[in-house]
């Protein structure tokens, strides 16, 4: 038997191979060929492979969220075949004399080009769009995967560690569990993990070997270990956690279409965190009766370029229109710190997560904000959407975000494009600063949420990308939760509401205190929904006490 211990930050057993992801090198090399016939057979088939894949996407987006959302699959399955785009690639290739790759890059350069350079804003948008075919095509004639996983089984994905461009790009249904060598709880492979309901394993070093690529593993999220070759006893272990595990999850079937009240008659919003569209299954599946954080950066991991406001607005839509009026809280983009996005062309910072980052970049780069500020704003009229600013530590930052919002307004109203004036506006306090200017920023916002991944790592000087940390970071450390008591009863003066969209909103251990604190809603992993609407429904909230802050 082989058993590898490392942290477990999502729970759950599970049986599957292991994966182990390997980075593709995407990179294009101009070379020349003997053979141009089977250059250009090769790429009809990577053409006939990109059509069959957008073709698919676009059925899978009809059946989710209905026609209008599989426009863009199929338009971009219509480029493929372009009669212009084809002729650039086969001039290149018969002129060049070179590989298919190469020719294929170059249309797409010069395609994408033409189009940035137009004078109508729609053309210009579909220069992203040209990116997108082009890379999928050379992803097919390199024998990238798509989904980054080759694989026709469901796996046990591993990976050294995985950055939150490569986990938003992964195809998701093929994904049992997550086993990393690095990584912390509070990593985006982790909040992935709980997001989808599935187990996960970090920090297991060296020790989870390359070498088990292929091997059948038991992994085992609650324990942190990955099992290969399991003897008898651990074996019968392992079967019986499982059976355990699908008993609850039967049990907490019962919970769905209940109220999130307390047995005194007190209402806690449970609304859910994703990170894209295609995360409204789980939180509609798990009951979550709103979005209290979609993390809108993933829309700029996703992609090699600036999404456009037509990307943006069509996924934000989407969403709106698929929660069915349900409030959904839309966090600007928090891109710096761990994200890193490469067309942002960041500085390199020694210290990243105290340097450009989130609501610091969209006010130094006003284009990039009044972009994504457009498409909410279109959005908010298919749903109930709210915006919310994250990385907020002044109130000029909020007057400048609320005159900017103002500003998107009143373009919007003069081209005669609907949205809805009353938009909520709010802030995450996840600094210090936030805690202390809680009283003044409560005055200027229609709602706080409460980032307590961020607030911990602020407020204790702990990385949360360390591993190493351990009982440092510790979450329910007094000053955590003094500080959180501190920004409700800002709030609630005020006569606002406050909430917790960071991952200690599912600890069931803390559900008491953040009770007695009043605590409007908790966002939390749609796993998560069920576990805590079962627990709050036999809290008593008049009962509950602030003993935890004591220290």
């Amino acid at each position: 038997m082989i058993l590898i211990q490392g942290k477990g930050v999502s729970s759950g057993v599970v049986k599957g191979k292991l994966y182990f992801y390997e980075r593709p090198d995407t990179t294009v090399v101009k070379t020349t060929v003997d053979d141009l016939e089977a250059e250009k057979a090769r790429l009809a088939e990577a053409q006939a492979k990109s059509i069959a894949q957008l073709e698919a996407l676009a059925e899978k987006c009809r059946e989710e969220a209905g026609d209008e959302s599989a426009i863009l699959f199929e338009t971009h399955a219509m480029f493929v075949e372009d009669d212009d785009y084809v002729e650039c690639i086969m001039e290149t290739l018969d002129d060049e004399q070179c590989n298919a790759e190469y020719a294929v890059e170059v249309a797409g350069e010069q395609f994408a080009q033409m189009f940035a350079a137009m004078d109508d804003a729609y053309m210009q948008a579909r220069a992203a769009d040209i990116k997108d075919v082009t890379r999928r095509i050379l992803n097919n004639l390199m024998g990238i995967p798509e989904g980054g996983i080759d694989s026709d089984e469901p796996v046990i994905l591993a990976a050294d560690d995985l950055a939150p461009s490569e986990t938003i790009q992964m195809d998701k249904s093929k994904i049992l569990g997550f086993a990393t060598q690095g990584g912390s709880g509070n990593s985006h492979t982790a909040i992935l993990a709980r997001t989808m309901g599935i187990p996960a394993v970090c920090g297991m070093g060296e020790a989870l070997k390359k070498d088990y690529h292929g091997r059948l593993a038991y992994i085992d999220g609650d324990e942190g270990t990955v099992v290969l070759d399991p003897d008898e006893l651990t074996l019968t272990a392992l079967k019986q956690k499982y059976a355990e595990q699908q008993e609850r999850k039967a049990l907490l079937e019962t919970m769905k279409g209940q109220e999130d009240v307390t047995l005194d008659g007190r209402k806690v919003n449970l609304y859910c965190n994703i990170g894209s569209p295609d995360d409204v299954n789980a939180v509609l599946a798990n009951d979550g009766q709103g979005i209290g954080l979609f993390r809108s950066e993933f829309l700029y991991l996703a992609t090699n370029d600036y999404p456009t406001e037509e990307d943006q607005f069509q996924a934000y839509k989407t969403v709106a229109a698929a929660m069915g009026g349900k409030r959904v809280i839309i966090r600007t983009l928090d891109i710096g710190a761990d994200k890193q996005v490469d067309y942002f062309q960041l500085n390199k910072e020694e210290n990243p997560a105290l340097g450009m980052r989130a609501i610091r970049i969209c006010l130094n780069r006003p284009e990039v904000f009044r972009t994504q500020l457009r498409a909410l704003y279109r959005a908010s009229a298919y749903g109930k959407i709210a915006i919310m600013f994250p990385m907020i530590t002044s109130v000029w930052e909020v007057k400048e975000c609320k005159r900017a919002c103002q500003s998107v307004m009143k373009e919007l109203a003069a081209e005669g494009i609907p949205f809805n004036p009353e938009t909520e506006i709010g802030i995450m306090i996840e600094t210090p600063a936030s805690v202390f200017m809680a009283r003044d920023l409560a005055k200027l916002v229609d709602f706080f949420s409460v980032g307590t991944n961020d607030l911990t790592q602020y407020t204790l000087a702990c990385d949360r990308q360390c591993n190493d940390l351990g009982k440092f970071f510790d979450a329910h450390h007094p000053a955590v939760l003094r500080a959180l008591k501190m920004a409700a009863d800002a709030a609630h003066e005020a006569g606002i509401w406050i909430g917790i969209c960071g991952e200690l909103g599912a600890d069931i251990e803390l559900l008491p205190t953040f009770l007695a604190m009043g605590i409007d809603e908790l966002s939390v992993s749609p796993s998560s929904v069920l576990p805590l609407r079962a627990e709050i429904r036999k809290s008593i909230a008049q009962t509950c006490t602030l003993e935890l802050l004591e220290g």
